[in-house]
């Protein structure tokens, strides 16, 4: 039997191939189960758990023994510790137990001048008293609550960060060099600034102000980006949002720009880049196929063949594959969708397997979920 240590061996080499566009010797698995997912299907206590994040081994033991995926295919870094002490209004906590992001707009736009003139101060000093409303007090209240919330979130993270080593090493999972998240310049200013309503009414009443609000945040998006350890095998991970609900026209105008510079920059650093494109980003596909080689781009929906066909030949290819059918669909029509998918897609390298978007909610079907893996694994062997 094969030990953790060479099947880690196996699977970084798995990745070295895919992410430098070579052929690997099998189809890399790369799907992901938010902490939620996980509790809920090992029959876990999802408030308490959450509340105890050292707990949640169990749930990353279940994962894992369950789906074989390359890498780590458990957990996310969102705990309600610290959206509780903070007094979140980004993030929110249901009776659940599940975390919630309500549409919010701490800017107003007549703010923008001052985001425009200092990006760095004006979010400090402005936005994140709005965002996290503990912080917004007297200097003294503020300092306590910083180091409360900051506290419990050193030490949720710390716990998820010692589980996740333990069950890499126990698993044997592809590790990349080093991990950074961050958004497009006008999904910054959509999803914390401005909301997903006021920014396409801003574009319309003072659309120069987004240009240069996009502007003005790109150097702090590309700085975040780029982590510690810009290689080919780290990994920037970018969710796109608002693109597929504008118009061409303003898409253009106001989106694109900015973050072609930000990929433009981030990958001259050495970085990888990972991409969500939510929705369906078939208008946009001529797009992507301009921007540098070597991009993973995880697709939730569109047409397998066009995009194999748009881009394909320059950056790497996942998702497509509807999460939605585990729990609703026989296992026959499960597989055959995964082998539709993969006739398609795998052919000549470049694709990796993963479902349409991280999946959130346990809802039933992980028999299904393990048998698409399972063939997966087989059938994606070159």
């Amino acid at each position: 039997m094969i030990s953790a240590e060479e099947m880690k061996q196996e699977r970084t080499e798995l990745f070295q191939d895919l992410y430098t566009l070579k052929k690997p010797k099998r189809v890399p698995i790369t799907i992901k189960v938010n902490n939620e997912f996980g509790i809920q299907y090992a029959g876990m206590d999802l408030i308490d758990t959450q509340w105890h994040p050292e707990r949640m081994e169990a749930a990353a033991n279940k994962i894992c023994e369950d789906f074989f995926a390359d890498k780590n295919p458990f957990g996310s870094r969102r705990f309600p510790a610290f959206y509780t002490f903070t007094d979140s209004t980004y993030f929110k906590i249901a009776s659940s137990g599940f975390l919630q992001h309500p549409e919010i707009a701490p800017m107003q736009p007549e703010e923008y001048p001052e985001l425009v003139a200092s990006p760095y101060d004006f979010l400090i000093e402005k936005i994140l008293p709005r965002l996290y409303k503990a912080f917004d007090g007297s200097n003294i209240l503020q300092s306590l609550n910083f180091a409360v919330s900051m506290k419990a979130k050193e030490d949720d993270d710390q716990a998820a960060g010692a589980i996740s080593k333990k069950i890499s090493q126990k698993f044997g999972y592809f590790n990349p060099d080093a991990k950074s998240a961050v958004f497009a310049p006008f999904d910054f200013i959509a999803d914390i600034l401005r909301g997903f309503t006021g920014t396409l009414m801003d574009i319309r009443r003072c659309g120069e102000m987004v240009q240069e609000a996009c502007e003005a945040v790109l150097p702090l998006m590309v700085q975040l980006g780029i982590t510690s350890r810009p290689t080919v095998m780290s990994e920037c991970y970018i969710p796109l949002h608002m693109a597929p609900y504008m118009k061409t026209k303003d898409f253009e105008k106001y989106y694109w720009p900015t973050f072609k510079t930000m990929i433009e920059q981030i990958m001259a650093s050495g970085q990888g880049i990972s991409i969500f494109c939510e929705q369906d980003w078939t208008r946009y596909l001529d797009y992507l196929a301009d921007l540098p080689k070597g991009l993973r781009i995880r697709f939730e929906y569109g047409e397998p063949q066009q995009i194999k066909d748009k881009i394909g030949h320059k950056h790497i290819i996942s998702g497509l594959y509807p999460s939605a059918f585990f729990a609703t669909e026989k296992k026959s029509v499960c597989l055959d969708k995964a082998r539709e998918l993969m006739d398609i897609l795998a052919p000549g390298g470049n694709y990796a397997f993963d479902v349409d978007k991280v999946m959130a909610t346990y809802d039933g079907g992980g028999e299904n979920i393990v048998a698409v893996l399972d063939f997966v694994r087989e059938y994606g062997k070159y």
